[in-house]
């Protein structure tokens, strides 16, 4: 259903949801699937539109992708992923849409197949950095053109085992990409890190992802990373819960009533899972049991805030802070202005057309609480998933109606939100484009 423009009338959400499955874990599940011999089955998997973009890179390298719906949840689905062993190339073209992990973690696998492919995207994806890759390129001598440094990009050449050098922070998901395709580049290979690692943990995830499948990476800490020439496996996984997303129904429970997340995994590797403490720190009462959640109506305070592992919560964290009591502050976050959208640009702006007093910084924000939003106003999404559900769950506790512009952005990550959100007692209405 398309509600690219929306109505949300104040009202505090309560009662029980599941929780979308993790975008970072099933990217990850997808290749290494899809490189290896044998079929996979990859259980209950939201078929946003980054995953969508990710399927389809499988299929570019010869891989057979089919999906099923879980018997578990109507609203995942089961996928089955045959792959022959080797990467191949069914197509040139490999369209990302505006997903970042489907580009990075493509291109080595691309160039594990000695094939030219060619990489397309659209949104802010073809501005986003991919400096170090470039770098590699040229020292490596793979051939590769491109449009000022920006997509389309075209690569020819091939992977070879060796040493690389990484910047550690620019992104983690340059260091996922090379970690996926050097166990089949036809020797040992080191991977290491030129500068602390960022959001480390989501390499944890990929090196765990890859031990489903039967890769083994040994490491030095986030300093270094050896891998051997292997093969990947088949293999039976289900994806877990994604805190990323569960930040916003535990934020809309602590400013709401109650509700209750089911299908978390206490203990996690995501980075996201940072939501828990960081806004126990805040005051706010997040209950846990074995495989769910329940976060209760709270009075919050203020907190300083390193984003530097956990950036994606930043827009949710922000209106937690807008309605605690003092100042917050929000550090290490400068990569958000390279994400779907300036992050930190888009939520100073439109949280504080909804009433909240927030100062932008040159690597985070400064939050001072308020006690109450007005809402009476038009809000856009600058596209950007994460702004479109931050915006949604702050009109909730608004005094006034708010109108959001461009919520069909949540397509990208979480297409069943609004759907979720009325499930938890939410009034969104699609408003009339005309």
């Amino acid at each position: 259903m398309k509600m690219d423009k929306v109505k949300i009338f104040p009202g505090k959400l309560k009662g029980k949801i599941h929780v979308p499955t993790s975008k970072s874990q099933t990217h990850r599940a997808i290749l290494c699937a899809a490189m290896a011999e044998g079929v996979s089955k990859i259980r209950n998997v939201v078929l946003s539109e980054d995953i969508s973009a990710t399927i389809e890179a499988a299929r570019a390298f010869g891989a057979e992708v089919a999906e099923t719906e879980s018997c578990k949840n109507g609203k995942l689905s089961d996928l089955v992923v045959s792959g022959k062993g080797y990467l191949g190339k069914t197509r040139k073209t490999i369209d990302c849409a505006e997903s970042g992990s489907t580009l990075r973690f493509s291109i080595p696998l691309a160039l594990a197949t000695g094939e030219e492919f060619e990489f397309v995207g659209r949104g802010k994806l073809p501005e986003r950095p991919m400096d170090d890759y470039y770098r590699i390129f040229k020292e490596k001598g793979i051939q590769f053109e491109t449009d000022g440094g920006k997509l389309p990009l075209t690569v020819k050449g091939r992977l070879e085992a060796g040493k690389y050098s990484l910047e550690g922070n620019v992104s983690s998901q340059f260091v996922t990409g090379l970690l996926l395709a050097l166990p089949i580049a036809g020797g040992p290979s080191e991977i290491a890190l030129k500068s602390p690692l960022e959001s480390g943990n989501y390499v944890d995830i990929t090196i765990r992802v890859q031990e489903d499948f039967g890769v083994k990476v040994d490491r030095d800490g986030y300093n270094s990373f050896s891998i051997e020439n292997q093969s990947y496996r088949p293999a039976d996984v289900e994806m877990e819960g994604d805190y990323s997303q569960a930040a916003f129904w535990m934020v809309a429970g602590l400013i709401g009533e109650k509700v209750e997340m089911e299908g978390l995994k206490p203990d996690s590797l995501q980075g996201d899972r940072a939501a828990v403490e960081l806004l126990r720190r805040m005051g706010g009462r997040l209950l846990e049991t074995q495989g769910s959640m329940t976060a209760e109506q709270s009075s919050m305070k203020s907190i300083e805030m390193d984003a530097s592992d956990c950036p994606d919560i930043v827009p949710i964290m922000a209106v937690a802070a807008a309605l605690a009591e003092g100042t917050t502050t929000i550090t290490n976050a400068e990569r958000l202005r390279y994400k779907e959208s300036d992050r930190l640009k888009a939520t100073r702006e439109e949280l504080n057309k909804l009433g909240a007093m927030i100062v932008e910084t040159e690597d985070g924000l400064v939050v001072k609480g308020v006690e109450t939003l007005r809402g009476g106003v038009k809000v856009w999404s600058h596209n950007d998933h994460r702004i479109a559900m931050a915006l949604a769950v702050a009109s909730t506790v608004c005094q006034e109606p708010v109108v959001i512009e461009g919520m069909d952005a949540i397509r990208k990550s979480y297409p069943e939100f609004v759907n979720d959100f009325k499930e938890l007692g939410g009034e969104i209405h699609e408003c009339d484009m005309g």
